[in-house]
């Protein structure tokens, strides 16, 4: 299995950890295990949809991401602004005061994913209406969703709508056109995406649908954010006219935004990673009926409430609609963009099984009964204190061997009373004069030795080692 298609942004910072259970809890592909005191992530089941940033209360769980002094790294900087970095600002009611504040911060040049948002939208329609027989479908426009929907629901992979992400569309869009205005190479420019959440990040390095995306770097909103202050003049006349987007552009910041641009009666709009589990389920249930298009987003309030975002959600949400009640509809169409060669995923997404047991269907379905049978033995609490998120979680750990019984303390404990009884019975026939058989005496020292060992695996010392060292 290739590695690299499990890139993830979301990291431990482990210095701040302290053992307790909040993000294997709130974690909804349970991608994550406390042992030893220290959580740790399993690469091939996590999203990146940064739940666990939001819900870890030591702040130890942390995004990966570039600094701003990539833009050093080239002759020729162009930055892409999300739509959701307009509504972090209070009383914004210009979009060129942030574009023009970029160059300032020292970009070159200026290409809104905003603007690539409403190329997509047009797309979208357009291929909605010809394959209308095979609705519905999933928006492809989050990364954590196609990645949750590629390793938990592939008989769903085939509705995800097969149309480039428009942060990729704005960087082929913007190299095009930067290495036209400059002649320089390809390699010579930067195209660095302005980004609300971690999962942006990963997709850079490892995209879905095509080969090689074309953004460069990826900086976090929350660090641009304070940076931009400074150099946002709100006198217009100073301003250059650098914005290009619409109302439908702009609104994809918010859940529904991206439904708004497609211009179709019947449709569902989620957002929130947990949301969107229950409607994926429903739809691979086909609960769902007559629906054309559904749009999820893994944050709630949509983009806006992304965990590299500084303002709340809903009130970001708030400040979009305030800012696009007079833009125009869309300000950007297909047939004016040549440069770019397709809109569409030049390869398709594979189901990724990371959650199946086994190798083989036989084999998935004895350990699956293996994985009833331990289920069956431990208390049903979902207590976590294992380090694993449900009781179910833990046996399918150790069916894998990646964990053993005596991880639920329950059953360490339930152990522990046993050996100690049966070590009680021997020692009595001690106590009363009697010696022991050659085979009560091997007897008794297995049963010290696994109690030594239950105990050690609880954090007792072996007194015994000890004493001998």
């Amino acid at each position: 299995m290739d590695s690299n298609k499990f890139i993830r942004s979301v990291r431990l910072r482990e210095s701040a950890c302290r053992g307790c259970i909040n993000c294997i809890k709130n974690c909804p592909t349970q991608a994550i295990r406390v042992h030893n005191g220290k959580a740790h992530i399993i690469d091939k089941f996590c999203i990146d949809c940064g739940r666990c940033i939001r819900y870890c209360p030591h702040h130890a769980k942390i995004a990966v991401y570039d600094p701003l002094s990539v833009i050093n790294d080239f002759k020729y900087a162009v930055a892409l602004p999300a739509p959701s970095l307009y509504a972090q600002y209070n009383n914004l009611a210009n979009v060129d005061i942030v574009l023009n504040a970029l160059l300032k911060l020292g970009f070159d040049d200026v290409y809104e994913v905003s603007a690539a948002a409403e190329l997509v939208s047009e797309a979208s329609r357009e291929y909605i209406r010809e394959h209308m027989d095979e609705a519905p479908f999933i928006s492809s426009a989050c990364p954590s969703v196609i990645r949750l929907i590629r390793v938990k629901f592939p008989s769903l992979i085939s509705r995800l709508l097969p149309i480039k992400a428009p942060v990729e569309v704005a960087a082929e869009i913007a190299r095009a056109r930067a290495m036209k205005k400059t002649g320089l190479k390809p390699e010579e420019i930067g195209i660095i995406f302005i980004s609300p959440c971690p999962s942006k990040v990963s997709y850079a390095k490892a995209p879905l649908g095509i080969e090689k995306s074309s953004i460069d770097n990826v900086v976090a909103i929350k660090d641009i954010y304070p940076l931009l202050l400074p150099h946002m003049k709100h006198d217009e006349s100073q301003l250059k006219p650098l914005s290009h987007s619409g109302r439908i552009g702009i609104g994809w910041s918010n859940a529904g935004g991206e439904v708004a641009g497609l211009l179709v009666e019947n449709y569902l709009a989620a957002d929130g990673i947990v949301n969107i589990l229950r409607v994926l389920e429903q739809l691979e249930d086909e609960k769902l009926h007559g629906l054309t298009f559904v749009e999820l987003n893994a944050c709630d309030g949509g983009c806006a409430g992304g965990t590299l975002t500084v303002e709340n959600a809903y009130i970001a949400a708030t400040k979009t609609k305030r800012l696009t009640k007079y833009q125009p509809v869309s300000r950007n169409h297909l047939s004016e963009n040549p440069e770019l060669q397709s809109i569409y995923w030049a390869d398709d997404v594979e189901y990724e099984p990371v959650f199946r047991l086994g190798n083989t269907f036989k084999e998935s379905l004895r350990m699956m009964s293996d994985v009833e049978k331990l289920t069956a033995m431990f208390p049903g609490l979902d207590c976590g204190s294992c380090g694993a998120p449900t009781c179910q979680t833990l046996a399918e750990d150790i069916v894998r061997g990646d964990a053993t019984p005596n991880d639920c303390i329950y059953v360490l404990r339930s152990n522990i009373a046993e050996l100690s009884r049966r070590i009680n019975d021997l020692t009595e026939n001690v106590t009363a004069g009697k010696a022991l058989s050659a085979e009560e005496d091997e007897l008794l020292h297995r049963y010290i030795r696994e109690l030594t060992a239950d105990l050690a695996s609880f954090g007792v010392p072996d007194k015994t080692k000890q004493r001998k060292e």
